[in-house]
This record gives structure tokens, C-alpha cells and sequence, in this order.
């Protein structure tokens, strides 16, 4: 039987809205903080044992309807060679930032002997899945990665990012094509293990114009999925603040476009292909109002999902925030669960 999130992303008949958070693994959850205490985060990503154990984690607490692959969007980096370090409170810091065409033609590529280590964890989390819960791969997306090794870390401005865009487009595309050849082995490696669905986050992308994206961006997001496109899963194309991209993301080849929380479902459709899926889109702020106030939220982006042409599959406009209550998503999962099952009841 095909599970309710596959079914979703593929614009085919659900018996109810499946549910899935970003971030789910881990974050808000005190068991996670208990098992990653002494241990970084990129070493933790490099564990079969704790990748597994975690990815899990909210699947049992919150009766979500996939798991999402417990990793960082810079191992596949970290894995090729770059010297890369994610520092509590700041995000990943390159040790030695590419700024160069020199520096981009000595960027190494990912081999897939390179991380045996995914392939395991991802074996490992499906065994304990079974069918009825797929788990989803993901990578980041080449623009995303290059900001994270342009910039040297996390930046408010993508000012040094944009600057080699605009002066030097040919090494710049250079730069993208690698990475996606990296993201493509990453999430490729993580289908062959037993991944059922993969989502692309690029969440530097909403920081461009429409023009940048398409002339600069859009080529080299769409070469990863066209190299997927063998596998046959649902894929999954997500950035943050993209309202004013979200017609052009959705030509990249994914079956289904992430929304974030700054966009209605209703304007989301409009900017993408009739009969697309949709992901969404609560405000992860949100989730720390009463649940008196919380529930007519959640409610109310049920309804317009179950209206798109598309299928819909719900989920936060971004990631779950750290001090979130972890018995929240719990209790937002049963409510999607049953109105949109309420509902779908109805119509049959």
C-alpha cells in the first residue's frame, strides 16, 4: 500500500493529509538533547547509531507520517574533504573560503566511497520503519552550499556570494555545477539505501531576484533532479522567503514545491503548475501560542490544501524552533490527521 506522503506528493487520493515537520529530528525533542550531549553535530550526522536513533525519535513521539534523514546540507562537504566546522550558535564555518576560480577547480568532488556511513544509517532507519513509514533523503541545494563556502559561514547579505555571481558568472556556474554533482551522489547514495521520497532545501535562494535565480540558479537545481529522475520517488523543492520564486522553482523538476510561511496556499498555487503539489506552510512561531489559538491555524491551512488541484502535504513554512514544546507536533499531527480525514470522508 502506498503510504499517504507518497501518495500526497504524487497528486494521487489520501485517506487523510500526511504530516511531516522540517527539523522533526531532534531540535525541540528532550531525548535527542540527551543523546547528542558531548557530541558534535557533524560527527553525530556521521553515526549510524545516532543517525538512526534520531531520525527516529519523532516518529515515535509525534505519529508523523515520514521521517526525515537525520544529516546537515555540509557533510556531503565535510565528506568530499572541505574543512568545514558547525559552531554551536553560528550555523557551519569553512575553514578556508572558495573565492577563486583556482579555489573552485580544487573544490574535491564526492565520491560515493565517501560515505559508506549514509548507506548504513539509511539501511539502519528503514529496517525500523518498515513500508508503512517512508523516510525522506535530502541534500542542500548548489546555490545554498555555495553561499555556506563563499561567504565562509552563514551570512545576512550573500554579499561576497553575489559579487563572484555578477563578475565572474563563468566560474560561478563552475562552482554550481560541482555541487549539484555532490548533492545529486549524496541523495542518490541515500535512494539506493532505501530512501522512498528526497527534498532539495535551498534556503539561501529567497535572498536572489527572479532574474539571478533563472540566469544563475535554476539550471544547475534542475540538473540534480533530472539526474534523480531515474529513481521514480517523489521529490520535494524547498527555500525559504521564495514566494516571488516559486514559478520558477517549480520548473526545476520536483513533484511537489515547499511553501514557506510568508505565502498563502491559495497564491502558491497560482505561481506553480495546475495539479502540483504543495508543501506546507505553518509559521513555526506559531507553535508556541495556546492551543486554543494554535488549532483554528492549523485547521484553516488544512482546508485550503485539501482545495489545491494538487496534493497537498502539511508541514511548518520552516523549520521546528529549539524551545518549541515537544508535545505540540504531536497534537498538530492528530488534528491534520482527523479533520482532514473528516473531510475527505465527506467528498467520498
Amino acid at each position: 500500500m502506498t503510504s499517504p506522503l507518497l501518495a500526497a506528493l504524487r497528486s494521487e487520493p489520501v485517506p487523510h493529509t500526511p504530516v511531516w515537520f522540517m527539523r522533526q529530528a531532534g531540535r525541540s525533542l528532550p531525548e535527542y538533547r540527551k543523546l547528542r550531549e558531548g557530541t558534535k553535530m557533524l560527527d553525530a550526522c556521521r553515526d549510524p547509531e545516532l543517525v538512526s536513533e534520531i531520525t527516529l525519535q519523532p516518529v515515535r513521539r509525534h505519529g508523523v507520517d515520514a521521517a526525515i534523514f537525520f544529516s546537515d546540507i555540509v557533510v556531503p562537504l565535510q565528506a568530499a574533504g572541505v574543512d568545514v566546522e558547525i559552531v554551536p550558535g553560528v550555523g557551519p564555518v569553512i575553514a578556508h573560503p572558495v573565492r577563486s576560480r583556482a579555489d573552485i577547480d580544487a573544490l574535491p568532488e564526492l565520491d560515493v566511497a565517501d560515505i559508506p556511513d549514509i548507506t548504513e544509517s539509511i539501511q539502519r532507519v528503514t529496517a525500523e520503519l518498515g513500508e508503512a513509514t517512508p523516510l525522506i533523503g535530502f541534500a542542500g541545494a548548489p546555490f545554498t552550499l555555495a553561499s555556506y563556502l563563499i561567504e565562509g559561514g552563514p551570512s545576512k547579505n550573500h554579499e561576497k556570494t553575489k559579487s563572484l555571481m555578477a563578475s565572474d558568472p563563468e566560474s560561478f556556474s563552475a562552482l554550481l555545477a560541482k555541487l549539484a554533482r555532490i548533492s545529486t551522489t549524496f541523495i542518490d547514495v541515500q535512494l539506493q539505501a532505501g530512501a522512498k521520497a528526497f527534498q532539495l532545501f535551498d534556503s539561501w535562494a529567497g535572498y536572489l531576484s527572479r532574474a539571478d535565480y533563472e540566469d544563475h540558479v535554476l539550471e544547475h537545481s534542475t540538473s540534480v533532479f533530472s539526474a534523480l529522475a531515474a529513481h521514480e520517488v517523489p521529490s520535494i523543492h524547498f527555500g525559504v522567503q521564495t514566494g516571488e520564486l516559486l514559478s520558477s522553482m517549480s520548473r526545476a523538476g520536483s513533484t511537489a514545491v515547499g511553501v514557506d510561511f510568508r505565502v498563502d496556499l491559495a497564491d502558491a498555487a497560482t505561481r506553480v503548475p495546475s495539479g502540483r503539489a504543495l508543501q506546507g506552510n505553518l509559521d513555526p512561531a506559531l507553535l508556541f501560542a495556546p492551543w486554543e489559538a494554535l488549532a483554528p491555524r492549523v485547521e484553516a491551512i488544512v482546508k485550503k490544501g485539501l482545495e489545491l488541484d494538487g496534493g497537498f502535504v502539511f508541514n511548518l513554512g520552516h523549520g521546528v524552533l529549539p524551545d518549541t514544546d515537544p508535545e505540540v507536533p504531536g497534537r498538530i499531527v492528530d488534528l491534520v490527521h482527523r479533520v482532514s480525514a473528516e473531510i475527505l470522508g465527506r467528498r467520498s
